[in-house]
């Protein structure tokens, strides 16, 4: 359970500041309350599939399903103007985070739970516009 909500928070980390080095990340998780090492550092970065990109760690949104950090990613329309994200469990808020930073025009605003998001079009077209470049960007087809 320990490692999950380390990984949680990693997840977190990358995806809302500008990391450069692992020594950085096990200070900031232990000044959370985690137990962590440079080691254990390593492995979660590797298994949540956390590359260093222009000297900072970021998420690699060309992952595998298996080492994405998201897990398995689909979407489905919701109404004339709502998306439904599903991932992994825990993943949401990070998987949200990366959404509104791709600055895809289309989407106005996503609220995230433990392992859905919901994506907000302005309208229908809109949201046909974004499901495609969404599914394009993260979706992995389970």
């Amino acid at each position: 359970m320990q490692k999950s909500k380390r990984q949680q928070y990693i997840l977190k980390l990358v995806s809302t500041s500008s990391v450069s080095k692992q020594e950085a990340i096990v200070k900031m998780l232990i000044s959370a309350g985690f137990s962590a090492t440079q080691a254990s550092v390593s492995r979660d970065l590797e298994e949540l599939g956390i590359i260093k990109r222009n000297g900072r760690y970021v998420l690699n949104p060309r992952s595998t399903t298996e080492g994405s950090p998201f897990g398995p990613v689909s979407f489905a329309f919701a109404g004339p103007n709502l998306i439904v994200a599903k991932c992994s469990p825990g993943t949401a808020s990070a998987l949200a985070v990366k959404i509104d930073s791709s600055a895809i025009k289309e989407i106005v605003g996503t609220i995230a739970g433990d392992d859905t998001v919901f994506i907000a079009t302005v309208d229908a077209t809109e949201q046909k516009k974004a499901i495609r470049m969404l599914d394009r960007e993260f979706s992995t087809n389970e």
